[in-house]
């Protein structure tokens, strides 16, 4: 009696499955999210209600602990949840679905046999949801919210490697705007700010979904670009510039254009660490400046 009622009081779902995979308890807890009464799923198998289960990874791991009494856990940062259920958090806009951890372990009758599992889940939606909330905080630029360049270094990094394994090609582009200082002087710092994150939107909104787009620092940019050539980086710097170079910026009642200059390379394997390529790029925008800016410098590295 006492065991039944913390069985439907407990604030975590609890699931026991017999060997068919039918299910022969549902708390109240898995009630409440599913919508679904535990009269209308129990004697029924868990895939009757849940086809997404279906898989083969659920299933090896319900025989796993059938046969061996293995205790399993699935981490919501792997699977993101085992059962569908709503987000009921309206501030984790981020998540249509409930994040769960759930584990799966064996029940033994008084002869020691297993012939149930349970599956325990617990909602992890606002934990999940802060957790992804301080990545953003330390991977992203607060004034433009593109990347910083803490997360240039690591993802250029892997890149290299990545590189270096399946000398699959990339590319970077390092942006500066040109006389940015002047413009901070003659408009301030305000419009100074305001030019930076027009200019971050308009150049990351032109990249893929699979090219990074960080803020290098100050007025300086970089574009990451995965199985891209010198070549087509090339391009893509021109597309950019040219869409700089037309944009009419506005800025409490003042209209004025910028340009940029801009050093692009391609890796190579002579190139061991995020700072050659970094230094090799910077070295390019350099002569994009000094040769009369608004223009772009390109080649492949050779360290």
């Amino acid at each position: 009696m006492i065991f039944a009622q913390i069985f439907d009081m407990i604030s975590v779902g609890i699931v026991v499955i017999d060997k068919e995979l039918n299910v022969e308890k549902w708390n109240r807890w898995m009630e409440t999210h599913s919508k679904i009464a535990s009269e209308n799923i129990i004697g029924h198998s868990i895939f009757e209600h849940f086809p997404q289960l279906e898989t083969k990874w659920f299933i090896r791991s319900c025989k796993s602990v059938f046969a061996f009494g293995n205790f399993l856990f699935f981490s919501q940062k792997l699977h993101g949840y085992i059962f569908p259920f709503m987000n009921s958090f309206t501030f984790c806009t981020e998540f249509s679905c409930m994040q769960q951890n759930a584990s799966m372990g064996p029940l033994r009758d008084e002869n020691n046999q297993i012939n149930h599992l349970y599956i325990m889940v617990n909602d992890v939606t606002e934990i999940a949801s802060y957790e992804k909330k301080l990545i953003e905080i330390n991977t992203r630029d607060p004034l433009t919210e593109v990347y910083n360049r803490r997360f240039l270094s690591n993802r250029l990094q892997e890149e290299i490697e990545r590189f270096k394994r399946y000398g699959r090609p990339f590319s970077i582009i390092l942006q500066d705007i040109d006389h940015f200082k002047k413009i901070n002087d003659t408009y301030g710092h305000i419009c100074g700010d305001f030019i930076l994150k027009k200019f971050a939107h308009l150049n990351s909104e032109r990249l893929r979904s699979v090219d990074i787009y960080t803020r290098y620092g100050g007025e300086e940019f970089c574009c990451i670009l995965p199985e891209t050539r010198l070549e087509s980086a090339y391009k893509l710097a021109e597309d950019l510039r040219v869409t700089i170079e037309k944009q009419l910026f506005e800025f409490e009642g003042n209209k004025f254009n910028i340009t940029m200059s801009q050093g692009a390379v391609e890796i190579t394997l002579g190139v061991s660490n995020a700072e050659q390529l970094l230094k090799s790029a910077d070295e390019l925008l350099y002569e994009a400046k000094n040769t009369g800016r608004n223009k772009i410098a390109a080649r492949i590295t050779e360290m």
